[in-house]
């Protein structure tokens, strides 16, 4: 019974972990009603009963994160909508409370299917309000807005640039000068490496005529001094005789 409390009073912020949060996770609410609907599913004597409970509810939040954060047109949503998620989700909660226990595998099968069922809903929801909000003909009206990734309500209900997918002017501005700066960069690189080889291979080539040369040039001195001693060797050998 300790465990129990103890996993009742955890703190409430549990998509806190990580920096940000989910649709969800917006209305403190939410965790809270969650852990307790969670808490009635399991009877007490279960076995690990506040680890599975602790489990259940990480998976839950994670998956409102995961899909609020995987795409930046997913991140906003009608409050209404919301709650609209919030009930759907206690309700079956609930409806689970009120059945006879049959076990720790049937219980997290049962909430596997509540979880997929879950992420599809919450998918649908922000790919329609998505898309009408980003339309070109946006009518919406259907009260305040809400940041999943910062929680903020907004007043506007159609939108456009970056909640819309599309890339700040500015940001695709200097995305193009920092490809147009690489391009140059690497153009200077090569035009080097080009210049260095044509000074090797320029060097190497008047490094062979000038070896060429003097071989000649040494071969024709050898010549001329053999020459020559061959003649004064002959004079001298005329002398002697």
């Amino acid at each position: 019974m300790g465990d129990l409390w103890l996993f009742l009073l955890l703190p409430l912020s549990l998509a806190a972990f990580h920096g940000v949060k989910g649709c969800l996770e917006c209305d403190p609410r939410f965790i809270k009603d969650i852990k307790s609907l969670l808490a009635k599913l399991v009877p007490s004597e279960v076995p690990g009963q506040t680890q599975l409970l602790r489990r259940q509810i990480k998976e839950m939040t994670d998956l409102s994160f995961k899909v609020s954060h995987g795409n930046k047109m997913l991140r906003l949503l009608a409050v209404q909508r919301v709650v609209y998620l919030r009930t759907w989700l206690k309700n079956e909660l609930y409806k689970m409370s009120n059945k006879t226990w049959k076990g720790v595998f049937i219980l997290q099968g049962k909430l596997l299917d509540v979880r997929q069922n879950l992420e599809s809903k919450l998918k649908e929801v922000l790919k329609h309000f998505s898309k009408a909000a980003c339309s070109e003909d946006c009518v919406l009206n259907e009260g305040p807005v809400l940041d999943c990734w910062n929680c903020h309500r907004i007043t506007t209900h159609c939108f456009k640039g970056e909640y819309c997918g599309e890339e700040d002017s500015r940001k695709h501005e200097n995305r193009e000068i920092g490809l147009f700066l690489i391009l140059i960069t690497e153009a200077v690189i090569l035009g080097s490496a080009l210049l260095l080889l044509y000074v090797c291979v320029t060097h190497q080539r008047k490094m062979k005529a000038t070896r060429k040369s003097l071989e000649n040039y040494l071969e024709k001195k050898l010549e001329e001094l053999m020459g020559e001693t061959d003649k004064k060797n002959k004079q001298d050998f005329g002398i002697r005789e």
